[in-house]
């Protein structure tokens, strides 16, 4: 069966760059498109820009049979990315294809019957999702010609824009918040590029970025997550690919996700709409969950309030990862969680602690605050009845523990016992 879920568009000029099915940008606003390029606005409505494909010369059987076959990494999905064919030859960190656990301890503590899963994605590269979406905005900053790999960051992407900078040979200058966790500033600096913090908080360093494009001493820059935006955001498709293809070619019939700026739950949502339209996966109902936390949580207070304007906070919270309070994609997940009859939560510092070490415990997995956040959401919507235990439910860890560490530093040791079996016993440890 072959399928097209875009039409082919006669306004946009033919591109000269080589990324594979991407078709065109459009304007996720007003539909305008323009040929492929470093731009992420769009010139008519100033709406986010992103990736229009032609898929039409796909048939399913064949389509699914070549991503069974390809590389254990995102590179299996090429045919549905904006990369060229060629992709999985070129020197890149290769993210991906990430461990999808039953956690059957974890349901059982939740009181979840119909299955729940956690998608592990800190064992990428550098131990976040970022790699995924850092892969694919190199993969641009190549075909667009640039030397220098940017971003603003809350700290894992600096380390993955440092990392695939090294591994393909950019020079890398990323930008963070002065007081971010010193694990994550470590990771980042490591790599040999340029890390420079800024004076403020997530939304003061993005501005800052914004401007240096615009400046003759940004030329040459590809910054990930501002004028590679619509490359960079399609990475995150990849963990609904993956979660599908290891259900499989399943949709889950519930998924909680974090809200940053809220990309990543707004492509998780395109990519399970793509498998659908291709005929990879049977169509049905799904509910998508957004989850933040209380000390930055925009988005969550517009949704509770039945707003559609999402009012920017002051950040305050120890998941520093999620701590965007202005998110450029937040009124697109109000409308996801509405259309799919999900819902967006928060929780607080301290129930972030709580679901980390909950989550540690039962399945043997060290989060990081993110990850906190959505097994702590998980927790409270099925306490509030929101969730339904009873069916397919999978959880997103998007980093590894031990890059914030200092949110659990008051765990340590049992007993300091001598080197005695008597002092073991006093220990109350036989």
């Amino acid at each position: 069966m072959a399928v097209q879920t875009v039409a082919t568009d006669t306004t946009a000029s033919p591109s000269t760059v080589d990324l594979g099915p991407a078709a065109a940008l459009s304007c996720r606003e007003c539909g305008h498109r323009v040929p492929l390029g470093p731009v992420f606005a769009c010139e008519e409505c100033f709406g986010p820009l992103e990736i229009a494909y032609d898929f039409s010369a796909h048939d399913t059987e064949e389509l699914r049979k070549r991503i069974e076959a390809g590389p254990a990494n995102i590179w299996r999905y090429a045919p549905l990315l904006p990369v060229p064919a060629d992709v999985a030859t070129k020197p890149n960190i290769n993210p991906g294809w990430t461990k999808l656990v039953k956690a059957d301890n974890l349901a059982r503590e939740l009181g979840v019957t119909g299955g729940l899963y956690v998608k592990d994605d800190s064992g990428n590269p550098t131990h976040s999702f970022k790699d995924r979406v850092v892969a694919q905005a190199l993969e641009a900053a190549r075909a667009f010609g640039f030397t220098t790999l940017s971003c603003s960051s809350t700290g894992n992407l600096a380390g993955a824009v440092g990392a695939a900078a090294a591994r393909a040979g950019f020079r890398s200058c990323v930008f963070i918040p002065h007081d971010l966790e010193q694990g994550k500033v470590v990771m980042a600096a490591v790599y040999g590029g340029e890390l420079v913090g800024i004076e403020g908080n997530y939304d003061d360093v993005n501005r800052f970025c914004s401007e240096l494009i615009g400046d003759p001493a940004g030329e040459g820059w590809g910054f990930v997550n501002v004028n590679l935006r619509p490359y960079y955001a399609e990475g995150s498709k990849t963990l609904a690919y993956e979660i599908c293809e290891q259900l499989g070619w399943q949709l889950p019939d519930q998924l909680v996700v974090p809200i940053a700026s809220g990309s990543q739950l707004t492509k998780i949502d395109k990519g399970l709409k793509e498998l659908i339209a291709l005929g990879l996966v049977e169509d049905k109902p799904y509910k998508i969950f957004g989850a933040q936390a209380e000390g930055c949580s925009p988005v969550s207070t517009a949704f509770k309030a039945g707003h559609d304007v999402v009012r920017p906070q002051k950040p305050n919270t120890i998941a520093k990862s999620l701590a965007i309070g202005n998110p450029a994609d937040g009124p697109y997940v109000l409308d996801i969680a509405r259309r799919t009859g999900g819902a967006v939560e928060d929780v607080t510092d301290e129930q972030v602690v709580d679901a980390i070490k909950l989550l540690a415990r039962t399945e043997g997995i060290f989060a990081e605050t993110a990850g906190g956040v959505t097994v702590g959401v998980t927790k409270k919507l099925i306490e509030n009845g929101v969730l339904d235990p009873s069916l397919t439910t999978v959880v997103l860890n998007t980093g590894d523990g031990l890059k914030t560490l200092d949110a659990v530093a008051g765990t340590g040791l049992t007993a300091t016992i001598r080197p005695n079996l008597d002092s073991f016993r006093e220990a109350g440890l036989a």
